[in-house]
């Protein structure tokens, strides 16, 4: 059997301080046939003329503007990969990790992605994660997150979707629900993406033998009011768009139940809002919180327009998806008061 072509798509901006171990790692990887395309947001480091000196082998798309993480959905319009990874330009994988992956994933003609172990940069026996499980509002947080990695996750299994810091997609799922939703910007797409393929009944699996080595937020600062507010409005767009209607009419006592606790986590100074209210303050959580739900709302009908397409193509039912969110479902307190 012909062993399918992969595509790995490295997003870039401003990062050429990643690049050299992350193209190098890419470059000796034991799998062929394998293309590496670099997608370039409007970088002003030298990012680009520093690929075409070093690394030639590199096929570099050039986008005139940052448009955040959804700019991937460039490199994927030029791949010509059977499978494509896109992985984040602050990471190192294993020389094996291409193949590791393949061989998993040819198993099942429904296996459409792929959730590798990602490792954190510096600490190998510290989980980054291995795909991503779901809170019922719609937010997200990395499966294994900062767990000590005694082999846990060791065994292949069905997850609900990978995290899109290196995850595979099979490009006959992509062809079938879309790419990126170019809205997003940056945080939540990867989920959005991931679920509607779990909609349109394409299965995820975990990848343990293929490893991943990532510097944590890389790209933002582990505190960022922009990052906060994209989170918060991002989660809101994935559930209209994607959660059944009795899922959508509950996420609201779910998103207050989630608010108590943070709340709770900043009077104690516990996870990453205990942290942003020590280098912000609260008035700058409030104001992101009312603006991110503005922005969110201002833009609901495009949304509904959105939902109204998934939802009349989706291939499981509202019982299956509920089943997801007991089996994959992460509570309001691990959301809020872990980093």
């Amino acid at each position: 059997m012909t062993s399918p072509l992969v595509s790995i798509i490295v997003l870039n901006f401003n990062g050429k301080h990643f690049l050299d171990e992350n193209l190098s790692s890419l470059m000796n990887q034991t799998y062929t046939p394998l293309e590496v395309i670099l997608v370039d947001n409007a970088s002003e480091d030298g990012s680009i003329e520093y690929v075409q000196e070093h690394f030639p082998k590199v096929r570099i798309v050039v986008n005139g503007k940052n448009t955040g993480f959804p700019a991937n959905n460039l490199g994927i319009q030029a791949s010509t990969g059977d499978y494509i990874m896109l992985l984040n330009n602050d990471t190192v994988v294993d020389s094996h990790m291409v193949e590791e992956s393949v061989k998993e994933l040819v198993k099942d003609n429904q296996i459409g992605m792929g959730a590798v172990k990602i490792l954190s940069m510096g600490q190998a026996n510290i989980l980054d994660s291995i795909g991503i499980n779901i809170y019922p509002d719609g937010m997200s947080r990395q499966r294994g997150r900062l767990e000590e990695d005694i082999g846990q996750y060791d065994r292949v299994e069905e997850l609900l979707i990978p995290s899109g810091c290196a995850a595979f997609y099979k490009k006959e799922m992509l062809n079938e629900v879309g790419l990126l939703d170019e809205d997003f910007f940056a945080y939540c797409e990867d989920t959005d993406l991931g679920f509607r393929g779990r909609l349109a009944g394409w299965k995820t699996i975990s990848i343990p033998s293929a490893r991943v080595y990532h510097h944590y937020s890389g790209s933002f600062n582990k505190v960022s009011p922009f990052k906060a507010f994209l989170v918060e409005r991002n989660h809101l767009w994935f559930a209209i768009k994607c959660f059944p209607l009795t899922m959508l009419l509950a996420l609201p006592f779910y998103t207050f139940y989630r608010f108590a606790v943070q709340i709770y986590a900043l009077l104690t100074g516990q996870g990453m809002g205990g942290k942003f209210v020590e280098e912000q303050s609260s008035l700058a959580l409030i104001a992101i919180l009312v603006r991110a739900y503005c922005s969110a709302f201002a833009k609901l009908p495009t949304m509904l327009k959105k939902r109204k397409t998934i939802q009349r193509s989706r291939k499981v039912t509202t019982r299956e998806i509920k089943a997801w969110f007991k089996k994959y479902r992460i509570t309001a307190k691990d959301l809020t008061m872990t980093g």
